[in-house]
């Protein structure tokens, strides 16, 4: 996500490098470039205007500390005022239990998925959920929920063939507390633009449910319309919050940017993946960090301390202190990986790694690898040296994939093999720092 807003952003402070103080001079290209940046990210025009003059004002003179450079007090500078921007402090849900969470927004801004997602996440915290389908125009919204709701585990109502929203509202409050379910969530409809009638239906059920939140479900790749968009439902339903959805999938994300300031509203939540667990708490904080290309290392430590196995880690720790290392927990460590989410969300998290890419053909190699061990027996996973040329045509056959791919893995596992076996015992490190001299020299003999 904002990835282009990154690059230009840190190539727009690069001209302030070797300066001994910040002025307007020194400052005016640069911050020129900073609003061009926030421009071209559909950042609304007035909020790139006002937030570039808070950014000067708060700049020109400063005297730039001995241990760092104008660049570097700059971005702390840029940071601060993003995180005002997005709006300072995570933004919790209301503690009142029940809680009724009414989810609105135009068609196609993933108003289901997200409700899916915050059950999953509400199960997580202790909550009991119930996903509510109050959308009865859209083909299939009645299933899709449906399904949500089965693959997480929760409880689900709806009234299939009932136009009549607010009553299966009322209904669905009266199921909930026979069932015993703390957490509400009702999914309503969209259109492919805000009218009257669309407007007049979420009020009316607004009124019979009498919701703790409130909260519009925007896509990130809306640009500056979203402005308008969150404006308008904020007149009509006083909204308590805002979610941001697919900020994966944008490059420019400045709707995000846009939509707490022009509103006030706060942003509760991001979407940035199309698994379930690819939803959170927004951090103000954390996502200015990763706009700035500085990362986001406390996000990736909380999703491994969440996802990870920390019985299968020690396990694994063990097993490489001794180089006994073979398909089988190769298999398992990728599996680990994956449940941190997409290997370009987990990249860029990691502070100066915004501007790596990983595509397709990353995830589509991990899913090779994958196909490949699993089409190996189990005897030839824990034992790789009994793979000979017959049982590698086996295997890849088995996989469907060529040669080539499995020979490349072998090398690989091989390779890994070495260093392990090198970094054992007290004279590990020594090698490894001769390893390092050799490939060193041989990097200057190239030269």
């Amino acid at each position: 996500m904002f990835e282009n807003l990154t690059d230009r952003i840190g190539n727009a402070l690069k001209n302030l490098r070797g300066q001994g103080k910040l002025s307007e001079e020194n400052m005016a290209e640069a911050l020129r470039e900073v609003r061009t940046a926030l421009l071209s990210a559909d950042v609304h025009f007035r909020v790139a205007r006002e937030f570039v003059e808070r950014v000067q004002k708060e700049a020109a003179g400063q005297e730039v500390l001995k241990s760092v450079t104008p660049g570097q007090q700059i971005v702390k500078i840029i940071h601060d005022e993003l995180v005002k921007l997005l709006g300072e402090g995570t933004q919790e849900l209301s503690i009142k239990r029940p809680l009724k969470v009414m989810l609105i927004g135009l068609q196609g801004s993933g108003k289901t998925t997200t409700a899916g997602k915050m059950a999953a996440l509400l199960k997580k915290k202790g909550y009991k959920p119930m996903l509510v389908a109050c959308d009865p125009y859209r083909p299939a919204a009645v299933d899709q929920l449906e399904t949500l709701a089965k693959a997480v585990g929760v409880a689900f109502y709806c009234e299939r063939g009932s136009k009549d929203v607010p009553k299966t509202g009322r209904n669905a409050l009266a199921k909930a507390r026979e069932t015993d379910c703390d957490a509400i969530l009702f999914d309503t409809a969209g259109r492919l633009q805000i009218d009257s009638e669309l407007v007049d239906e979420i009020k009316r059920l607004k009124a019979v449910v009498e919701p703790e939140e409130v909260l519009l479900v925007a896509d990130a790749a809306l640009g500056q319309e979203a402005v308008n968009v969150a404006k308008t439902f904020n007149e009509a339903v006083s909204l308590t919050g805002l979610v941001m959805t697919k900020l994966d999938g944008d490059a420019r994300g400045g709707a995000a940017l846009s939509m707490k300031a022009m509103t006030g509203v706060p942003i509760k939540f991001a979407g940035v993946g199309e698994k379930i667990e690819d939803f959170d708490t927004f951090h103000p904080d954390r996502m200015a960090s990763r706009i700035l290309g500085m990362g986001d290392v406390v996000s990736l430590v909380e999703k491994a301390q969440e996802s990870l196995d920390q019985a299968e880690a020690e396990r694994m720790a063990e097993k490489l202190a001794r180089a006994d290392f073979n398909f089988e927990d190769f298999l398992s460590q990728m599996r680990q990986v994956k449940k941190l989410g997409s290997l370009q969300g987990i990249v860029g998290m990691l502070p100066g790694m915004s501007g790596v890419k990983i595509g397709d053909a990353e995830e589509k190699k991990m899913a090779r690898t994958e196909a490949l061990i699993l089409s190996m027996t189990l005897q030839e996973r824990r034992n790789p040296q009994i793979i000979s040329s017959s049982r590698r045509a086996r295997i890849a056959k088995g996989a469907g994939l060529p040669m080539l791919d499995l020979n490349q893995l072998i090398k690989q596992y091989q390779q890994m093999k070495k260093v392990m076996q090198m970094m054992k015992g007290p004279k590990g490190l020594s090698r490894m720092k001769q390893m390092a001299k050799e490939v060193e020299a041989m990097k200057n003999q190239k030269r």
